[in-house]
């Protein structure tokens, strides 16, 4: 089972460090998972329901620091 810790997401500190192509990287690697994890729910086969929830935020969060660093 998956568990928060087990994502291997990036602080808010790490992710403002980071380049542009960097950021862009860590953002395709979230929204695979995030898909992912919407396919398992949707199938009824994902339990952890909140860690669709934080991985959205993720993804927000990762979209937002890529677009005002540009």
């Amino acid at each position: 089972m998956k568990e928060l810790k087990d994502l291997k997401l990036k602080s808010l500190e790490d992710l403002r460090k980071m380049k542009s192509e960097d950021l862009g990287k860590e953002l395709k690697d979230a929204q695979k998972k995030l898909f992912s994890f919407e396919m398992k729910l949707s199938l009824n086969e994902f339990k952890q329901t909140h860690l669709v929830k934080f991985l959205r935020r993720y993804v927000a969060r990762v979209k937002t620091i890529s677009n005002s660093s540009n």
